[in-house]
């Protein structure tokens, strides 16, 4: 595009010119050489010193009695034309977007469709009057209006569903089906970006890297694109009949009357009605105004964005990351061929300690089991990290001259991957002693978790290797999610209460404090304490609820339900001083 706007420039100048005399074999300017070479002594205006205006050029008068040679006008004329063409040019190259963002833009979006409209509507309404006391499975149920305006939107553009869009859609569905699960806010919070995630994929339907990587991004363009689409929209529709909107307006005025009248009299009949009631209409005061407002126009923008991403999405996958310039066997292969040999020499230390050999190397070392695991787990975890960027850098550089480079890479880095599946096996050993010695925190079965999911990640590049690596891409964000959602569901909350008491239950050793912590999903396995342990670890749990006072059912966990019926069958007993004596309002250890 930029050579054939600077081609475009030139002819123009030339074109343009004003009675300059020309060559007739070469067409410029006389006086000009045919390669464009300006003479020495004629450079442009604003090139030449002043005083210069004046320089010999070429015999031949301008006009009469003017002293300047025509050759040397008209080459001063043309050149300043150019000079004037470049810049122009130059400055249309830099107001123009990036190549990138030329190259992945979406093509022209339909109109929007009225059903588009009332799902955006409806999903503001629905962040509105479910979202302002907290997520819960009210988040789930804003969300499916948005979901009906992207379906509604692609259904205008003639987009169809692949099999890939169905599962993306279906797992961002179920990742937000965690907040109305579990109480805990961190599985929670991965489960919403994981869904954000999903959501991207499914609308831009993207499967390569950079698709994979970019697609969230795409929420921020349709955003802003989408705005201008709704108005657009309705501007459209302003000029149509009274006939056609007015009695859908009257039909909703009468069945909203009527709900509100029979629904005021039955509740004033029947006090169990009434309360029913109560609980399942959103609580609204004038105070909420702003906030139910601001959530109204957040709800509708993101549906709106949803709506717009699904008619006419980000082309991410035109992206195209050129290879680097392929390495010699020598210059690529030495340096991973000594970290393999690395690799096995300290798996097989790895390796004998697992099968036993645990006494003398702590005989050796003078460490106890729990200081051995604590100080090997993180530089462990580091090390797998560090491993899949040394993977991705390799194979960027591989050699592929032919089939035999291609066997080459895949027999070095499958050797690699498998001594870092023995680095990862090691590491997570090193945590279950840790654990047997302290107990199970948050941060350990989340660092734990991440470990396991790098070990897949390493075995799906493996086989990757095996059976090529088109789909690669869209496997790990899927394990991603998969990760998240089985994290979310299993509720580590209520594995660390599981482990911390069965941990009591052998040992009598329990840490009261670091409970106070923990979410309402907890409550169940420490129920099983006996008392004043039972009591003291539900302290901090049960104050929390009791500030939060009464939460309406959009807003309400399972673990919060469960949690809220266990604690008013069985209340809290132990005072205050009793638990200060248990070491319940200690120090609390994380790591």
């Amino acid at each position: 595009m930029s050579e054939n706007t600077d081609g475009v420039g030139e002819t123009a100048a030339e074109g343009t010119f004003n009675g300059a005399a020309k060559d007739a074999s070469t067409g410029v300017p006389s006086g000009v050489s045919a390669a464009g070479d300006p003479p020495a002594d004629t450079a442009p205006a604003a090139d030449r010193p002043a005083g210069a205006a004046g320089a010999a050029g070429p015999a031949g008068p301008a006009g009469p009695g003017s002293g300047v040679p025509a050759d040397a006008a008209a080459w001063q004329a043309w050149q300043e034309q150019q000079w004037r063409e470049r810049a122009a040019t130059a400055r249309a190259k830099a107001a123009a977007p990036p190549a990138w963002a030329v190259l992945v833009r979406p093509a022209q979006a339909a109109p929007i469709g009225t059903a588009t409209l009332a799902a955006a509507g409806l999903a503001g309404l629905a962040a509105a009057l479910l979202l302002g006391d907290g997520m819960g499975p009210g988040l789930l149920l804003a969300v499916v209006p948005a979901v009906v305006a992207a379906y509604t939107a692609a259904r205008t553009a003639r987009r169809t569903a692949r099999p890939w869009t169905v599962v993306w859609a279906v797992g961002c569905l179920a990742l937000l089906a965690v907040p109305a699960l579990r109480d805990s806010a961190w599985p929670s919070t991965l489960a919403i970006l994981s869904a954000v995630l999903l959501g991207a994929l499914a609308l831009h339907g993207s499967r390569t890297w950079p698709g994979v990587l970019l697609s969230p991004l795409g929420f921020f363009d349709a955003a802003v694109s989408g705005v201008g689409w709704a108005w657009s929209g309705l501007r459209s529709r302003s000029g149509v009949s009274k006939d056609r909107w007015l009695p859908v307006v009257k039909a909703a005025a009468v069945a909203v009357a009527l709900l509100l009248l029979f629904g005021a009299l039955f509740a004033s009949a029947d006090a169990a009605f009434a309360d029913l009631l109560g609980g399942l209409t959103p609580d609204i005061s004038v105070g909420d105004g702003p906030v139910r407002t601001l959530l109204f126009l957040v709800g509708a923008l993101l549906a709106l964005a949803a709506a717009r991403a699904a008619a006419a999405p980000l082309r991410w996958d035109r992206i195209k990351v050129t290879p680097g310039r392929p390495r010699s066997r020598v210059e690529w292969a030495l340096p991973l061929v000594v970290l393999n040999l690395l690799f096995a020499g300290f798996n097989a230390v790895q390796l004998a300690v697992l099968f036993g050999g645990y006494d003398k190397v702590l005989a050796s070392t003078g460490l106890t089991y729990a200081e051995y695991a604590r100080q090997g787990f993180w530089q462990l975890l580091w090390a797998t990290l560090l491993t899949l960027a040394v993977i991705a850098l390799a194979l960027r550089w591989a050699p592929r001259d032919g089939a035999g480079d291609r066997r080459f890479v895949r027999v070095v880095l499958g050797v690699l991957c498998a001594l870092t599946l023995v680095v990862v096996a090691s590491a997570l050993r090193r945590m279950d002693l840790y654990v047997d010695a302290y107990g199970l925190t948050r941060l350990r079965v989340s660092v734990a978790a991440m470990e396991l999911w790098l070990g897949l990640v390493i075995v799906l590049i493996m086989a990757a290797g095996v059976f090529g690596a088109r789909w690669l891409p869209r496997a790990v964000a899927g394990s991603v999610a998969a990760g998240v959602l089985a994290f979310g569901l299993l509720s580590p909350d209520g594995m660390v209460a599981e482990s911390n008491v069965a941990r009591f239950e052998a040992d009598a050793k329990i840490d009261l404090a670091y409970f106070q912590s923990l979410s309402a999903d907890a409550v169940p396995a420490l129920d099983r304490l006996p008392e004043p342990q039972r009591s003291c670890a539900l302290r901090g749990i049960n104050e929390e609820m009791s500030r939060a006072g009464d939460v309406p059912w959009y807003a309400m966990s399972l673990g919060e339900y469960r949690a809220r019926q266990i604690l008013r069958e069985r209340p809290v007993t132990a005072p205050y001083e009793v638990c200060s004596r248990l070491g319940t309002f200690g120090s609390r250890n994380e790591y």
